[in-house]
């Protein structure tokens, strides 16, 4: 063929554009349809590693807190969160295509780890990580471009301890006044008594102070279970009716609180003002921060527990209390109040010096203060678990 006609016949053939839309399609479609694929399966893999996410997180607490309350053992822990993260993901994992084809198996993909040491005493912490997967399903569209699934993986770290919930100083500020000698409507016992020829059962109740030695006895009783080698917990006590007496001092365990409790007896009027000061002042302290420091390692939780049965007997004594209850409150001290079958006006002041509404109580008779001084003991040593990454 001649040079000339075939340089003719090249050029005709670069100058045609017939059949360009194919071929452009062709090299972009298939692009087209990656990008899409993709752009779907990224939403569901960030959807998925979210579900995923939130299930190991949830497995973590779960089996960290069981652990906190001496409910389960260490490998009953780990298949607790095993089970944990498959019910999480029931409801999001796909079905499978068809019958032959078996569902994603999380046992496989999802591994517990549960490690224990002693911190203090006898006290445990427990630190619970888990590590989840998932085979995400791609899109028909990745699947026409030979993509068919991807794998998301999470971590989750927590950690709870047996130990109260943070080292703790407490402070009770206790009303021994003279009406701290009347009589509960609490039944203490019985005996038969004689009425003319008729014999009857006659009944014995406590007394005010009676009732108060025993429901901060159990308080004491309470923070020393949660602490039984006294390196976690320093307590004291000091009384008052129209004058202070002399305060105890603040140390570990509780021994000398109840032997200070169990002392209390009841005379005098009533003033709150300089007890509540004292038990502020020591608490707020910083010779306590390094206490605890010194022994423990942590910053304590502080608390004054408050309580009297009446009204002071002048209104500058309610003022001087409040100062100083709005000292602790602002200081991140958490004051508990009680007002034991007490006037109106005793009633507010307590309701005032509270921490919140949460934190006052008004005891009626001896079953509520006992209460009372239950609940605040199980919130002072309550187990703490906290999710760590």
């Amino acid at each position: 063929m001649p040079f000339n006609f075939s340089s003719h016949v090249l050029r005709d053939f670069l100058k045609n554009r017939k059949g360009n839309l194919s071929i452009i399609a062709a090299i972009v479609l298939p692009v087209g349809l990656a990008a899409a694929g993709m752009a779907i399966d990224t939403s569901k893999m960030i959807a998925s590693k979210a579900a995923l996410q939130n299930a190991a997180d949830a497995a973590a607490l779960a089996a960290a807190s069981a652990l906190a309350n001496k409910d389960i053992t260490t490998e009953a822990a780990e298949t607790l969160a095993t089970d944990f993260v498959k019910g999480q993901m029931a409801n999001h994992i796909e079905a499978p295509k068809d019958a032959n084809e078996q569902p994603f198996d999380f046992s496989s993909c999802t591994n517990v780890d549960v490690t224990q040491e002693t911190t203090v005493g006898t006290a445990k912490k427990y630190t619970v990580k888990v590590d989840a997967c998932y085979d995400v399903q791609y899109s028909a569209l990745s699947a026409f471009m030979g993509r068919s699934s991807g794998r998301v993986s999470v971590s989750s770290t927590t950690q709870s301890s047996t130990e109260s919930k943070n080292a703790l100083s407490m402070y009770l500020v206790l009303d021994r006044s003279g009406s701290m000698a009347e009589y509960t409507n609490t039944v203490s016992g019985s005996y038969t008594c004689k009425y003319g020829r008729k014999t009857y059962t006659c009944y014995t109740y406590y007394d005010k102070i009676t009732a108060l030695r025993m429901a901060a006895t159990n308080l004491m009783n309470q923070l020393a279970a949660a602490d039984p080698d006294s390196t976690l917990v320093r307590t004291a006590a000091v009384s008052y009716n129209n004058v202070m007496q002399t305060p105890g001092t603040l140390k570990w365990g509780v021994a000398a609180a109840k032997t200070y409790i169990s002392g209390l007896q009841a005379d005098g009027g009533t003033d709150s003002g300089l007890a509540f000061k004292t038990a502020y002042n020591a608490i707020k302290a910083t010779t306590e921060d390094t206490a605890h420091m010194n022994t423990n390692g942590q910053v304590p939780s502080k608390y004054i527990v408050f309580m009297t049965d009446g009204d002071n007997n002048y209104t500058s004594a309610d003022v001087e209390t409040k100062k100083w209850c709005d000292a602790a409150k602002l200081s991140g001290i958490e004051v508990y109040s009680v007002a034991f079958m007490a006037p109106d006006r005793g009633q507010a002041l307590l309701s005032y010096c509270a921490t919140t509404s949460a934190h006052y109580f008004a005891a009626e008779n001896a079953e509520d203060l006992n209460a009372a001084f239950e609940y605040i003991g199980e919130r002072a040593t309550a187990t703490s678990t906290r999710l760590t990454q």
